[in-house]
C-alpha cells in the first residue's frame, strides 16, 4: 500500500511539471512576441493547460498583436469531415478573419502574410506521417520564410510518445499533403523537433527563422494519460486519447476499398473488417504472431467480418507492422484483391499514405508481411540517428 501511495504521489508531483509551449509563452509574459504583429496557425486543439483556447489567451495579451487566424484540415473548430473543402471565415470569438489552409489553398498567400512579423503554430498533432498537421506546419514554415517573418512553434506532446518510431519511409515521388515531410510513418518527435529537423534538412523550398517554445516536463517514455492533460480531440475520428494508435494499425490499409475501419462510427480506427473473409480466419492469423499488448476479437456486422482490436496504450507491438499484418490477411481472403477492386483515386491515397507502390508488389507476390515490415529497419535506423541533433527532450 504504500509503495502505492508513493507512486501516486510521485505521478502527481509529474504531472503538476508539465506545461504547454502555450504556458510557457505565458509565463515568460509573451516578451518573444511582444509588439509584433501576429498571425496564429490553430484549431480547437489550440489551448492551454486549462483549456483557455490560444487564441484568445493572444488577444487578449495587452503586448500582443493577434492579427489573423489560419486553420488547417477539419477547420477552425475540427467539425468538418476528412479531405472536406474548408472555406475561410470570421472567428466569432475573436472577431478575426480566418484563412483555411485547406480550401483554395494550402500553403499561405503573400496576401494572407503581408503586415505580419510573425506566424505563430499551436495545434496538437498526433504523431503520425500521414495526420495533415504536420504537412500544414511544413507549407506554413516554407512560406514564413518567403516573406522573411518568424516562424514560432508553441510544443507540445507527441501522444504516441517520444520512443515509437516505426513504418516505411517516403519515396520522393510519393510525397503529398498526406506525407510531406520524409520520415518513417510513425517518427516520435514533437511538433517542435519536427520543425527543428525539417528546417535544418532542407524539406522545404526556404528555409525559416525558426523559435520553438519548448515544453517544460514533458520526456519521451511518456504516454498521453502520464501528461495529465485532457484529450481534445483533434479531428472528427480521432475523439480519444488512445484514437491515434488505432489510427496507426488501421488508418494506411483503410485507404483501400473493400474494408471498414469504423470511420464514422463510435469506434473509428478500432476495427478493421471485410465481406471476404472470415472473423476466425483473420483472428487466427493474426494470433500465430506476436504483437504485445494488442488483443484480437472477433468482429461481425452484417456482412462485415474481421477483427477488432484492444491496443494497450504502452504496447510495444509494431502497430505500423500490425496495419500491414491486418491488409496482408484480409487481401488474401478477397477475390479480386483489394489493390484490384480500388479506383485510381483509393490506390494512389494508399500509396501517398504508404509512401511507395513497392507494397502492392511484394503482397501480391507472397511476400510475408514479416518480411515486409522487417525491410523498414534500415531506414528507421538511419531516421533514428538522422534526428538526434534536432530532439529536445529526454
Amino acid at each position: 500500500m504504500l509503495r502505492i501511495v508513493l507512486f501516486v504521489l510521485l505521478l502527481g508531483m509529474r504531472l503538476d511539471a508539465l506545461e504547454l509551449g502555450i504556458d510557457r509563452l505565458q509565463a515568460m509574459n509573451f516578451a518573444p512576441l511582444a509588439g509584433k504583429r501576429v498571425g496564429l496557425v490553430t484549431n480547437q486543439t489550440g489551448v492551454n493547460s486549462q483549456l483557455v483556447k490560444t487564441r484568445l489567451i493572444l488577444r487578449k495579451a495587452s503586448s500582443v498583436r493577434l492579427c489573423a487566424l489560419f486553420s488547417p484540415e477539419h477547420g477552425l473548430d475540427g467539425t468538418e469531415l476528412a479531405g472536406k473543402y474548408v472555406a475561410s471565415k470570421k472567428d466569432p470569438a475573436t472577431g478575426l478573419p480566418v484563412h483555411s489552409l485547406y480550401g483554395p489553398t494550402r500553403k499561405p498567400t503573400p496576401a494572407m502574410l503581408n503586415g505580419l512579423d510573425v506566424l505563430v503554430f499551436d495545434m496538437q498533432d498526433i504523431g503520425c506521417r500521414s495526420y495533415t498537421y504536420v504537412s500544414t506546419m511544413a507549407r506554413c514554415m516554407e512560406a514564413a520564410g518567403e516573406a522573411g517573418i518568424d516562424f514560432m512553434v508553441l510544443d507540445r506532446p507527441n501522444p504516441l510518445g517520444g520512443l515509437r518510431v516505426e513504418g516505411p519511409p517516403m519515396e520522393s515521388r510519393w510525397i503529398s499533403f498526406i506525407g510531406q515531410i520524409p520520415v518513417p510513418y510513425v517518427h516520435g518527435m514533437t511538433v517542435g523537433e519536427l520543425a527543428r529537423m525539417t528546417n535544418h534538412s532542407g524539406w522545404t523550398a526556404t528555409r525559416c527563422r525558426l523559435h520553438v517554445v519548448e515544453m517544460r516536463g514533458w520526456q519521451r517514455s511518456m504516454q498521453w494519460q502520464e501528461t495529465g492533460l485532457r484529450w481534445v480531440q483533434t479531428s472528427p475520428n480521432i475523439p480519444k486519447a488512445s484514437s491515434p494508435l488505432y489510427y496507426v494499425a488501421t488508418g494506411m490499409p483503410g485507404e483501400l476499398a473493400g474494408l471498414d475501419t469504423g470511420v464514422g462510427g463510435p469506434t473509428p480506427f478500432e476495427f478493421l473488417a471485410c465481406r471476404s473473409a472470415s472473423a476466425e480466419f483473420l483472428v487466427t492469423t493474426l494470433r500465430r504472431s506476436a504483437f504485445p499488448g494488442v488483443e484480437f476479437i472477433p468482429y461481425k456486422s452484417g456482412p462485415w467480418q474481421g477483427v477488432r482490436l484492444r491496443i494497450q496504450p504502452e504496447a510495444p507491438a509494431n502497430l505500423t507492422g500490425l496495419g500491414i499484418h491486418l491488409l496482408a490477411a484480409a487481401n488474401q481472403g478477397s477475390k479480386p484483391n483489394l489493390f484490384a477492386r480500388s479506383p485510381a483515386d483509393k490506390l494512389d491515397l494508399f500509396f501517398k499514405s504508404y509512401g511507395s507502390q513497392s507494397i502492392r508488389t511484394q503482397l501480391e507476390k507472397g511476400v510475408p508481411p514479416e518480411k515486409i515490415v522487417a525491410g523498414w529497419s534500415d531506414s528507421v535506423a538511419r531516421f533514428m540517428a538522422a534526428r538526434k541533433p534536432f530532439l529536445l527532450y529526454p
